[in-house]
């Protein structure tokens, strides 16, 4: 593998040059289109920087497809009436699986949500918060304060309305 990625490094298409090698010293149209950090770097030098993300897609890929091609190839099959039958819970299906659910379980599932949102939104803010001027970062906290206020005055209502009790 590091002889081939070697020789995927070296190659004249990887450099920019293609084919036809570019003589010494000659500019390219694409060879300072894109600033990093104030500092011009060649197209093919920018794109290099991406080969990494590029080969660990490649790895990944071909090792999903590896993993289910083989799986494909070695599980046994052998389907019989008891394998194909419908099967909920050690059970034979006896009811209608149609059936209405209760509203609560979705209103639970509907709070989790809310809540697990809320804390993707507190750890980035909490990480960051000490990191803006201090002007920026009083308008944070208190933008912040605002939004969990709403959302335990929202959680207050469902509790007093009787939302989260089950009979």
């Amino acid at each position: 593998m590091g002889c081939f990625l070697r020789t995927i490094l070296n190659s004249n298409i990887v450099r920019g040059q293609g084919l036809n090698p570019v003589r010494e010293g000659a500019r390219r149209p694409l060879d300072s289109a894109v600033s990093h950090g104030g500092e011009a770097l060649p197209m093919n030098a920018f794109l290099l920087e991406y080969l990494p993300i590029v080969i660990f897609f490649g790895i990944a890929a071909a090792l999903g497809l590896g993993f289910m091609i083989a799986a494909w190839i070695m599980a046994p099959n052998n389907p019989d009436t008891e394998k194909n039958s419908a099967y909920e819970c050690g059970f034979n299906a006896f009811e209608d699986a149609r059936l209405k659910f209760d509203v609560r379980f979705y209103l639970v599932s509907i709070l989790f949500i809310i809540f697990d949102l809320e804390v993707a939104f507190l750890f980035p803010w909490a990480v960051s918060l000490f990191d803006l001027a201090k002007p920026d970062m009083v308008f944070a906290f208190w933008s912040m304060m605002v939004f969990l206020g709403v959302l335990t005055v929202g959680f207050i209502y469902e509790w007093k309305k009787g939302a989260l009790e089950w009979e």
